[in-house]
């Protein structure tokens, strides 16, 4: 009899809420969760989950100011639209469907994003996520940087028959690898079926392992029905994760990674291992150790 990694529990997220005026999200984890959840799904500590949104046409900028990070890595993937980023280490990027945006804050940097300019100026569905992946002790100083991952880099494969498709973002799915380079082991992909299209996955059974579904109708080990909007966080067992088509088009984002076992303390835009380090990041940004604002 074939074994199934059981589901823990589903998230369904946290009302929307605006983050500036560009970004109308659910937050599905750590809202609500404090840091219970924190240690159960390292190393992601938030997601953020812009559903379909239709945006009236503007000549104004559209999103999110200059603001700190420290301590953590921003992961903004595009689904349908197009996000602009600049930073203040002088890195600036365009990313439209299928794309990503890596930020890797370390040791402290000042980043905008928001609707690029000409996409913002005619009516738009926009449809985005933000996550949010902790960086190991060792590496929460590290230099920042910025990665801008386009969809034709990623690692693609075709299932049977034309059925579906596999893209992978960061590290590797059956063979294939993605182009994202991360401070500790994570596979994060999408995966896309038709209907009646099916895949079986497995990860490491100490991975902690989720998937948002972003589109369409889905049965998860041949039992469980989730529709577009639904979290599932799966049990740290070994165990395949079967997926069936449902809908005409179905697609999920998964996100698997090893457990960093480090404490976590975040407060606002900083995500550190202690409450000294906490304090200090905020001291350092308010005496201008983060740099110019003004980029």
């Amino acid at each position: 009899m074939e074994i199934f990694r059981p589901i823990e529990r589903i998230l369904r997220g946290a009302h929307s809420h605006w983050v500036g005026d560009g970004f109308y999200v659910k937050q599905y984890f750590p809202s609500g969760q404090n840091i219970e959840f924190f240690n159960k799904f390292s190393p992601f500590i938030l997601l953020d989950y812009n559903e379909p949104y239709y945006f009236e046409a503007t000549n104004k900028t559209v999103g999110v100011g200059a603001h700190p990070h420290r301590g953590f890595e921003t992961v903004t993937l595009a689904i349908s639209g197009k996000v602009e980023h600049h930073d203040n280490k002088g890195n600036h990027g365009i990313i439209g469907p299928g794309d990503i945006q890596w930020m890797t804050a370390g040791s402290g940097i000042l980043h905008k994003e928001y609707h690029e300019k000409e996409y913002a100026q005619k009516g738009r569905t926009f449809h985005m996520i933000q996550l949010w992946v902790n960086l190991p002790q060792k590496y929460k100083m590290v230099e920042p940087k910025y990665q801008s991952l386009l969809n034709e880099n990623m690692g693609k494969f075709s299932l049977q028959d034309n059925m579906g498709e596999v893209t992978v973002y960061a590290g590797q799915v059956q063979g294939v690898k993605g182009p994202a380079k991360t401070f500790s082991p994570i596979n994060l992909y999408k995966v896309t079926l038709k209907k009646n299209g099916t895949i079986k996955l497995n990860e490491p059974a100490d991975f902690n392992i989720g998937a948002l579904v972003i589109n369409g109708s889905v049965k998860i080990n041949d039992n469980q029905i989730l529709e577009q909007g639904s979290f599932i966080l799966f049990e740290n067992k070994e165990g395949n994760i079967k997926l069936e088509g449902i809908s005409d088009e179905v697609s999920l984002i998964f996100l698997s990674g090893e457990p960093l076992n480090e404490p976590v303390v975040a407060q606002g835009p900083f995500v550190m291992n202690t409450e000294e380090e906490i304090i200090q990041a905020n001291l350092d940004f308010y005496t201008g150790l983060f740099g110019e604002s003004d980029f």
